[in-house]
């Protein structure tokens, strides 16, 4: 059991709601900014247990945050402890936050969970986060539930949406227009997903390279393909291309890729 865990168990201050196995997720990837000087913001103030734990587990130089749509949350604060009102929603409102926070280290959305307001907070506040920053969108299993604008595989859910990103940090590789580099590949350095929760790495992060070290073992100067061999290479290409574009399955993926090695 970790320091926030404990916390959480022996809480006797202010009311929080924590899923058990979300506080190894929070201490893996927050454990290294204890007691350092940063800037956390948590969408979602409820009760306000969770941003005294912050408060507790980041220590003094901590400046915590907490944003959320009831004005009853502002006599909440305390101490290292801030609050502003407004909706997860609204991006006119989303766009002053970073003028009151500045940059920020750690941004936790525990907000409304619906799919529009958890995309929306993406969409805005993910700019705002530093370089070896974190994002971390917690109870995410409303991607599955109807009444939150859920469902397996539904179209603009926040987890269909997020796996799209896969793609996206990936686009340095892409052949294809329909994915091309954009701000998201060059500042984030990895997605992780786990039963609820999506934590993205920001780092920013330039084309990725590959060079060779070492001494080959044993021959590899390439053949060369003889005009039956060019000939099949060039249909292959075509077909593939066009499967592609199709979204069908590769042909004879094998086949090229040996013929490739060819000159």
């Amino acid at each position: 059991m970790n320091q926030l865990e404990q916390y959480f168990e022996q809480n006797q201050q202010r009311l929080m709601n924590k899923y058990q196995h979300y506080f190894d997720i929070y201490d893996r990837y927050f454990n290294s900014y204890r007691n350092k000087p940063i800037t956390f913001v948590e969408i979602g103030v409820s009760h306000g247990g969770s941003l005294q734990m912050w408060k507790e587990y980041f220590g003094p130089e901590a400046i915590i945050w907490g944003i959320d749509i009831d004005p009853r949350c502002k006599s909440i604060e305390e101490d290292n402890i801030h609050i502003l009102i407004g909706s997860q929603e609204d991006p006119e409102f989303l766009k002053t936050v970073f003028e009151k926070t500045g940059p920020i280290d750690i941004l936790i959305d525990d907000g409304g969970h619906t799919q529009r307001q958890q995309r929306t907070s993406f969409e805005c506040l993910f700019q705002y986060i530093k370089p070896n920053g974190i994002y971390l969108c917690e109870d995410m299993h409303t991607s599955y539930w109807n009444t939150y604008g859920g469902g397996h595989k539904r179209k603009g859910s926040f987890v269909e949406f997020t796996k799209n990103l896969i793609d996206q940090i990936n686009a340095h590789h892409s052949e294809e227009a329909s994915l091309q580099v954009n701000e998201f590949t060059r500042s984030a350095n990895s997605i992780h997903f786990y039963d609820s929760v999506v934590v993205i790495e920001k780092k920013e992060r330039p084309a990725p390279t590959s060079k060779m070290t070492g001494k080959h073992s044993f021959d590899t100067s390439p053949t060369k393909k003889n005009m039956v061999e060019k000939i099949e290479m060039h249909f292959l290409l075509k077909t593939n291309k066009v499967l592609q574009v199709l979204g069908m399955k590769g042909y004879a993926i094998n086949r090229m890729i040996s013929l490739c090695s060819k000159k």
